[in-house]
C-alpha cells in the first residue's frame, strides 16, 4: 500500500507541477507509476470542471475557457504543449529518423511546432467555450483521464527510439502489465461512470488517435520518445472535447 501511494506521488510529481514533497527515487518507479496517470487526468479534470462552475455564473463563456485553459497549461507546466510543439517541428521538418530524434533533442521551437501550438490552444479554447454546460464535467474529466491513458500503450507496445536517454527510455516497454491492465480498468471504469451510454465514442476515438500515432512514431523513428507521449495526449484530447460537442 505504501509503494502505491509512493507511485501516486511519482505519478503527480511527473505531469504536474503541483509541490509535491521529494520522493525516494528507484530506477522503475515512473514505469510503474504510468498505472496512476489517468488518476492524475481524473484530478485535473475535475479542478478545471469546479474552476469552470465557480467562475461560469458570473463570466463570459469565452473568458472562463480561456481562464480554464490557462489553468491547464500552468498545472501541467506546458508540459504536453512542449512535446506537441517539439513532436510538429521533428517530424514536419526531419527528413529521417536521425534528423527527426535530432530536431527532438533541440529545444527551440520552429515554425511547425509554433503552429501547432496555435492550433492546439485554438481548438481547445473553442471547444471549450462550446461545450454544453450540462456536459462540461463529464467530458472534461474524461478527457484528461483518456489522454493520460495513451501513454500507457504506447509505452507498452512500443519500444524506445532512443536507448540513451530521455522520458520515452524510462518507460517504454517497461511498464508491468498490471500497471497497464490496472491503469486500463481505471480510466475506463472513470469514463464509463462520467459518460453513462456515451462512453463508447470518445473511448474509440481515443483508440483510434492512440493507434494512429503509434503506427506513425513507429515507422518514422521506429519507436517512441517522452514528446510522442505529449503530442498524442494533445491531439487526444482535443478529439475528445470535438466528441463532446458534436454529440451534444
Amino acid at each position: 500500500m505504501k509503494r502505491m501511494f509512493r507511485e501516486l506521488l511519482v505519478a503527480f510529481q511527473f505531469l504536474t507541477r503541483l509541490p509535491i514533497s521529494h520522493v525516494p527515487y528507484e530506477p522503475d518507479s515512473l514505469s510503474r507509476a504510468t498505472q496512476f496517470f489517468p488518476i492524475v487526468g481524473l484530478f485535473i479534470g475535475l479542478s478545471a470542471s469546479l474552476l469552470q462552475h465557480m467562475l461560469g455564473p458570473h463570466l463570459n463563456r469565452a473568458l472562463v475557457a480561456l481562464l480554464v485553459l490557462t489553468f491547464l497549461v500552468l498545472i501541467t507546466g506546458g508540459l504536453h504543449e512542449d512535446a506537441l510543439a517539439d513532436a510538429a517541428d521533428a517530424f514536419g521538418g526531419g527528413w529521417n529518423r536521425e534528423q527527426i530524434l535530432a530536431i527532438l533533442k533541440d529545444s527551440r521551437i520552429g515554425s511547425y511546432g509554433a503552429l501547432a501550438l496555435i492550433i492546439s490552444m485554438l481548438a481547445r479554447f473553442l471547444l471549450l467555450s462550446t461545450l454544453p454546460i450540462n456536459h462540461f464535467m463529464p467530458v472534461v474529466f474524461s478527457a484528461h483521464v483518456l489522454c493520460r491513458w495513451t501513454a500507457l500503450p504506447l509505452s507498452y507496445f512500443l519500444s524506445p527510439a532512443r536507448e540513451d536517454d530521455g522520458q520515452g527510455a524510462r518507460i517504454a516497454e517497461r511498464i508491468p502489465f498490471a500497471s497497464f491492465a490496472i491503469g486500463t480498468l481505471l480510466s475506463m471504469s472513470i469514463v464509463v461512470y462520467a459518460l453513462r451510454r456515451e462512453f463508447w465514442i470518445p473511448v474509440v476515438v481515443t483508440l483510434v488517435v492512440t493507434i494512429l500515432s503509434g503506427v506513425y512514431y513507429s515507422r518514422r523513428i521506429g519507436g517512441v520518445t517522452g514528446d510522442c507521449f505529449g503530442a498524442t495526449n494533445q491531439l487526444t484530447e482535443i478529439a475528445v472535447y470535438f466528441c463532446g460537442v458534436c454529440g451534444a
